[in-house]
């Protein structure tokens, strides 16, 4: 802890200039006897650092004294400081190390890309989870995530949306996702994703895993979502359109000689199809599956008869 404190309070007078006592107590939230005995271990290490009596005093580092990063642009050094999310990394339990990097990263940058990275910090906030949903509760996040770095196996209980709800699972987490602000943990075997917000229990075992060899999580996560968005319409219906009347996500659009346009939707299900369609009324007409025109028609049948016996009743 001392080597990492005298080194945060090098870093600090190398990127803030002089500083008091009582300024670097309070940054490093240690007591000012600490610092003191601190500022005199760097001194006897040789780090040229200064101390000015006074109000308005302080220590300082001999001007030039600064290591620097080389090779940074101006853009590399704003995509670092774009590049670190607060939110996120204090949900792995690292936000106290992301700040500290983000420290180390500007008191070695020289002043014309450190002003580059301040002027980022200063415009750009990224926050991701959406406005409407509730934060997942994730108790489990910092536990689950220690398994991935260190590879050990879990045992979890998860809730799942089929019956029986709630299993017993064994993983080999391989890595932590975070989509929209929900966490997955991607485990195997198999490999297999699942929300950690929905792991009732955990337990971490001493059983070590190998992690696959090749296994690039950004590649299987990108198949993941391609996967997913085909599975939310696995089939297809054919349909005619009347002059005027516009589905999303139509395709092999041909116009008839009646102004009418035959067109291929894909859909998710026969259900979600029939409810999505009937809505459009008379302003469409489906030719394929057989199935899902047979069910609209015995719905439109259905349909005339009640409003044909409501007519009769009405007429009386």
């Amino acid at each position: 802890m001392k080597s990492s404190r005298l080194v945060s309070i090098l870093l600090l007078l190398q990127t803030r200039g002089r500083m008091t006592a009582a300024q670097l107590a309070e940054e490093l939230e240690v007591s000012v006897r600490t610092v003191y005995r601190d500022v005199e271990a760097l001194s006897a290490a040789g780090v040229p650092l200064y101390g000015d009596a006074g109000h308005a005093g302080g220590y300082r580092l001999l001007d030039g004294y600064r290591t620097r990063l080389t090779g940074l642009t101006a853009d590399e050094a704003e995509a670092l400081f774009l590049a670190g999310v607060p939110g996120p990394a204090a949900e792995l339990g690292l936000g106290s190390v992301l700040a500290a990097a983000q420290l180390k990263v500007r008191a070695a940058l020289p002043p014309e890309l450190r002003a580059h990275a301040d002027r980022v910090g200063g415009r750009f906030h990224l926050d991701a989870p959406g406005w409407y949903a509730e934060a997942d509760e994730t108790p489990y996040l910092t536990a689950v995530a220690d398994a991935v770095w260190n590879s050990r196996v879990l045992h979890i209980l998860y809730r799942r949306w089929r019956e029986p709800t709630d299993v017993e699972r064994r993983l080999e987490p391989y890595g932590l996702v975070l989509k929209a602000g929900r966490w997955y943990v991607i485990a195997g075997p198999g490999p297999r994703t699942f929300r950690v917000d929905q792991i009732l229990r955990l337990a971490v075992t001493d059983e070590e895993f190998t992690r696959p060899d090749g296994f690039d999580l950004a590649a299987y996560w990108a198949a993941y979502q391609r996967d997913f968005h085909d599975r939310l319409r696995p089939a297809e219906a054919v349909v005619r359109l009347a002059p005027g009347v516009t589905l999303d996500r139509t395709t092999g659009h041909r116009t008839e000689q009646d102004g009418w346009t035959r067109a291929t939707v894909p859909i998710e299900s026969v259900d979600h199809a029939h409810a999505e369609f009937l809505r459009l009324g008379s302003g469409i007409e489906v030719l394929e599956p057989p199935e899902l025109r047979e069910r609209i028609a015995r719905t439109v049948a259905e349909l005339a008869e009640r409003y044909g016996n409501a007519a009769t009743h009405g007429g009386h």
